[in-house]
């Protein structure tokens, strides 16, 4: 009787039905936590039209600071740092940790994922910046369409000025076509005579858009749900509680094994290393 041992997987068997009722209570336990620490509060916000408005969010930290609780707490078990993912719009905060008993792995998967949405901060230099930044956008997109409507001319005159006088369309189509350096060159001039220094506008505009991110703030939303590793890779909200138990034989680990095989002090063992973690998701 070989069993894929997951915890939860229900089971005729004694020890894998003991295992299974400390996985409910330490699940029940962990959702509890994890509702409490990401209960939410409103703050004020900005929407790209400049409307201010109180949007619902909750302190990833908590979270972060439990589970770094927990693996503090586990003192014989191999642990993987409290990390965090990046991943667009979605975030993950986790850890992993495991414990051998015998020749028995026990390994648990705390996590959990949530959403973040992005608004300004309700603050009159946003309205500043967007202005500014509209004001450059016009200016630009106005004279560089009046040096694009009159090209021709424009370079014409420049080549004239520059002592070159027997140019036609036809042979300014194969100059420029045949010398890009020289052709930089003529647009450079045409644009220093159009009034607007292109160069300076574009690096307000850069250092407008890097102030704008900076009034940016994040706002988190979770559904505070179990779920399983299947809704987490797909980017579903909630949080994760898994436990798994493995034989390990020669170095290697295998989820398929006869339960009825585990020493009864192996049992013993694993049962207590399972009321341990149920007294730190307590804390």
């Amino acid at each position: 009787m070989l069993f894929l041992v997951r915890l939860g997987t229900k089971s005729h068997n004694d020890f894998i039905q003991q295992l299974d009722q400390k996985n409910e209570r330490i699940q029940k336990l962990f959702i509890s936590k994890i509702i409490d620490l990401t209960k939410v509060i409103d703050v004020k916000v900005m929407m790209g039209d400049s409307t201010v408005t109180d949007q619902k969010t909750f302190d990833p930290k908590q979270i972060m600071d439990y589970f770094q609780k927990i693996n503090n707490n586990l003192e014989d078990w191999s642990l993987q740092d409290v990390s965090i993912t990046n991943n667009e719009d979605i975030r993950r905060i986790f850890t992993k940790f495991e414990i051998m008993e015998g020749n028995y792995l026990i390994s648990g998967h705390l996590s959990i994922q949530f959403h973040v949405l992005l608004y300004y901060k309700p603050d009159q230099r946003v309205l500043d910046c967007q202005k500014e930044l509209s004001e450059i956008v016009d200016l630009t997109k106005n004279n560089e369409q009046i040096i694009s409507d009159n090209s021709d001319q424009f370079v014409l005159n420049k080549l004239k000025e520059m002592g070159h006088k027997d140019f036609d369309h036809q042979k300014l189509f194969e100059i420029f076509y045949e010398n890009d350096e020289f052709t930089e060159k003529i647009y450079t001039e045409i644009k220093k005579d159009a009034g607007v220094d292109f160069q300076e506008l574009s690096e307000k505009k850069k250092k407008l858009f890097n102030e704008l991110d900076s009034l940016l703030i994040e706002t988190y939303q979770i559904t505070s749900g179990l779920i399983d590793d299947a809704k987490l890779i797909s980017g579903e909200e909630g949080c994760l509680c898994t436990l798994d138990l493995e034989f390990v034989k020669n170095k290697n680990r295998e989820g398929l094994f006869d339960p009825r095989k585990i020493p009864d002090t192996v049992k013993e063992h694993i049962l207590k290393r399972l009321d341990q973690l149920e007294q730190i998701i307590k804390l």
